[in-house]
């Protein structure tokens, strides 16, 4: 696995190591278990990024499979350590993803190093009204090289709500990405992500996406396109103490005629703490 990975997943580790020791840890996941506590119980989907708070470290695999007949194998996904400092509060640190292309010629390597920030504007858990609703801050630093990484740091803005009626919850998000250079080249990019899930027994929670981007400016001026993405995600399994693993699996089929890749496996591993 490669080392930006594992160095966030041994600081989560030896966080949750902690969590029965006296002093500052125990004071920090104390609050975590609060805070948690006053949102909905549901798991995080396989794409939407989640208005809840969560605290884990998230791992991912996507293989893009291209027009062409290639594909891209994303290790990692941009996906990383999320933390609650404080109430209300999430911070994610997204380690650079590892890309493996299986065109000749094209160059692997590391993407783009990122991070978000969520603030939780209102939320209840299931027994006073499930929902929830939160505001998310982004940056993106280019730190890869082309094709892997982009050619512009980013800053993006989202507001992302989810309601549950009973087994039953819809998760959406909707925000914009915008370059802060090289915007010609780049442009801004508008995202809507909303997934349905139903709770089964035994942790079960398959669920239906819709992911749809439209480009303005860049490359891809004036064009859009949507995925629909089918999967299931197992629920978190205890293992130690506060440690738990969270499972997924789905798959993602374009449903646009502007597509920049056709469809996707999507593998993800989660560690809550």
């Amino acid at each position: 696995m490669p080392k930006y990975p594992l160095a966030l997943a041994a600081l989560a580790l030896s966080a949750a190591a902690h969590a029965d020791d006296d002093g500052f840890f125990s004071h920090w996941l104390d609050n975590v278990g609060a805070t948690q506590a006053e949102q909905p119980s549901w798991v995080t989907p396989l794409v939407t990024v989640t208005p809840r708070l969560e605290q884990e470290y998230r791992f991912d695999y996507v293989s893009q499979q291209l027009a062409s007949g290639y594909h891209n194998d994303n290790y990692g996904n941009g996906k990383g350590l999320e933390l609650i400092p404080s109430e209300n509060t999430e911070i994610v640190i997204n380690a650079p993803p590892y890309i493996d292309h299986t065109q000749p010629g094209a160059k692997d390597g590391w993407g783009d190093l990122s991070f978000l920030l969520k603030y939780r504007l209102l939320s209840a858990n299931a027994e006073n009204g499930n929902y929830i609703l939160t505001a998310f801050l982004g940056t993106g630093f280019a730190t890869g090289e082309r094709p892997n990484g982009g050619v512009a740091d980013t800053v993006s803005a989202t507001i992302a709500g989810g309601k549950g009626w009973g087994n039953f919850d819809v998760q959406s998000t909707i925000g914009v990405t915008v370059p802060r250079n090289n915007f010609d080249e780049v442009g801004r990019t508008w995202q809507w992500n909303t997934a349905f899930q139903y709770r089964l027994p035994y942790r079960f929670w398959p669920e239906i996406e819709y992911n749809w981007t439209h480009f303005s400016g860049g490359p891809h001026d004036g064009k859009s396109q949507g995925f629909v993405t089918a999967g299931v995600v197992l629920g978190k399994i205890p293992l130690y103490e506060r440690i738990g693993l969270t499972l997924g699996a789905g798959y993602q089929h374009a449903v646009t005629s502007f597509h920049t890749y056709s469809n996707a496996l999507v593998l993800t591993g989660r560690m809550p703490f």
